[in-house]
């Protein structure tokens, strides 16, 4: 290599290790579902492990697969709990369409579909004894280059929900929530997100009962990009309960992980 091409290569590396460094982070809030399918040729791996003060706590493992490029993408959620107990509880199997943009559009939308398994134990509370099905559609909307608004809402039914006696009912659920993302840095972003649902307990044969809860989740997530392009990201938070859960509390931590493949 001659002296000229090596003092280019090294002007040139420099610049080029900042802008792979500087791959901003375009991922999931913790408790809220953001509105882009992963690119072709990359999964990403979701943990989130959540421990209030009195020991219990819960945790789950989401894969995330592009399907025929950018707008079909196909995942799972495998969570595990333990209150008294450990053990798996319902496991979901998503299809999520890209209807609307992308992880560089002002606004994105990605409707998702799931398959819930019963595969929790309705006696130890994990589970709810029946197959059902699960909508949501979570929006992107970002204001600026560092603040980016998230929106979610949806609903679970289970046709033949069970309880711990062997009651069966029908049940219903919703959701609806959402989170501000400041990008104080492409690698560093403050967020703060509120979630509140609704379920529907079976009580006895063709009855049920709501009940609510309310969370708020502020956090800090960062990011470490490779050359080849993958990133690990990081994050934690401490959720509080809101109006119907107040007085609940926990320790949220987040690992997400994207890689590529195949190549692109």
């Amino acid at each position: 290599m001659s002296r000229a091409a090596a003092a280019l290569l090294l002007l040139l590396l420099p610049r080029a290790l900042a802008a792979v460094q500087e791959e901003p982070i375009r991922d999931n809030s913790f408790l809220i579902e953001e509105a882009y399918n992963q690119d072709a040729g990359v999964v990403q791996h979701i943990s989130t492990f959540s421990r209030s003060p009195g020991g219990a706590w819960a945790a789950s493992f989401t894969q995330e697969w592009p399907w025929r490029g950018l707008a079909d993408q196909l995942s799972y959620t495998v969570p595990l709990q333990r209150e008294g107990t450990t053990g798996f509880g319902d496991i979901l199997l998503n299809y999520r369409r890209q209807a609307v943009g992308s992880g560089e559009t002002m606004l994105a939308m990605a409707p998702r579909l799931s398959l819930l398994l019963p595969t929790g134990s309705v006696r130890a509370g994990r589970g709810r004894g029946g197959v059902g099905l699960q909508a949501a559609l979570p929006v992107n909307l970002q204001f600026s280059p560092r603040f980016t608004a998230v929106l979610n809402a949806g609903g679970t039914w289970i046709p033949r929900a069970h309880d711990a006696r062997e009651h069966v009912a029908a049940s219903l659920a919703g959701f609806a929530g959402g989170s501000v993302i400041w990008s104080a840095h492409p690698r560093l972003n403050l967020l703060v997100e509120g979630l509140w649902a609704r379920t529907g307990e079976v009580i006895g044969d063709g009855r049920t009962r709501g009940r609510s809860e309310a969370w708020l989740n502020p956090g800090v997530r960062w990011a470490f990009n490779g050359a080849s392009g993958w990133q690990v990201v990081p994050g934690v938070a401490y959720t509080r309960g809101l109006g119907p859960s107040a007085g609940e509390e926990a320790l949220f931590l987040y690992l997400s992980v994207e890689h590529a493949f195949k190549r692109r």
